[in-house]
């Protein structure tokens, strides 16, 4: 089956202060990148405020809006920012999701990536933080489990940072399983191996500065691919960072664009074991360009021989 790339321009109406890491170019050099992949390329539809209510309260929904600036930005935090297209672009993004999940679950694609910012997996319940305002991959968790009828989605985030957000919003869903390998120390100082969730469904494995392809592959092998196997979703969501590519300026793994890759193909493999291969990916980080286009191609070509 053929895999989907689901975007929307409003991704480039997103737009951060000069000299902000999480910036249009991203999407713009990831984007060039897959220009000649053979993808299914879908328009990001746009979420509707019940979507979003799956993990965010109305009233703070209601505050982004109106503190959404018509010109200009308006700051939420020390390196979050609300301008005049941010939250058509991140509405999108959750709207990406849950089609990928609909077209995922529904047999219309094997495997489907959304490449839209600004990112989701730092946005907790009712803060805006770390560049991100809603939590695209907890919401199309929720989705598929109340809407869908799917009964556990695991949710497996590798972007550098921990993804606070997300274990926040799942920290009380028994049917599901959170998964993040992250750097520590690092922002946002969360992540600890402790940090269980209310229902023994969050395994946090914090990787220490200096680390390489290697020190992943032995930790994923050893304690993240058999609590997967373990837990037996139905519905394997990537939270697809590409800030630990050791070209990233913002943090401290030494990450290669084949380890990506690896981590990717390893996961789509224990997705076709236990759920005919259904893998929803969203974009979270990943601050070098170069790096981003090249690990995300990876990434992507890995979801594409998947899902064949």
């Amino acid at each position: 089956m053929a895999t989907a790339l689901i975007t929307h321009d409003a991704a480039l109406r997103h737009v951060t202060p000069d000299g902000h890491p999480e910036r249009v170019a991203r999407i713009e050099h990831l984007l060039h990148a897959l220009a000649g992949f053979d993808l299914v390329r879908v328009a990001a539809q746009i979420a509707g405020d019940e979507e979003i209510e799956r993990c965010h309260p109305a009233s703070y929904i209601g505050s982004l809006e109106r503190h959404a600036p018509s010109r200009g930005f308006h700051q939420v935090d020390g390196d979050t920012f609300l301008s005049p297209g941010s939250l058509e672009a991140a509405r999108r993004g959750v709207g990406g999701v849950v089609e990928a999940v609909d077209m995922v679950v529904g047999g219309k694609v094997g495997n489907a990536f959304v490449a839209m910012r600004p990112p989701g997996h730092h946005a907790e319940r009712q803060t805006a933080m770390g560049f991100c305002f809603f939590g695209n991959a907890a919401i199309g968790a929720k989705y598929a489990l109340d809407v869908l009828g799917l009964s556990r989605v695991a949710v497996v985030d590798f972007d550098v940072h921990h993804g606070n957000g997300t274990q926040d919003l799942l920290w009380h869903e028994k049917r599901t399983l959170f998964v993040s390998s992250h750097q520590s120390p690092l922002w946002p100082g969360s992540g600890e191996p402790h940090e269980t969730g209310a229902h023994d469904n969050v395994l946090n494995v914090p990787l220490p500065p200096g680390s390489d392809g290697a020190r992943m592959r032995a930790v994923y092998e050893d304690r993240v691919f058999p609590r997967l196997r373990a837990f037996e979703p139905e519905l394997v969501i990537l939270s697809a960072g590409f800030d630990a590519h050791r070209a990233d300026p913002l943090a401290n793994l030494d990450w290669e664009t084949e380890d990506f890759a690896w981590v990717t193909e390893q996961l789509c493999a224990i997705a076709a074991e236990v759920c005919g291969g259904r893998v929803v990916s969203t974009l979270e980080g990943g601050y070098d360009l170069q790096a981003l286009s090249e690990a995300g191609a990876a990434h992507v070509t890995a979801l594409m021989e998947a899902g064949r």
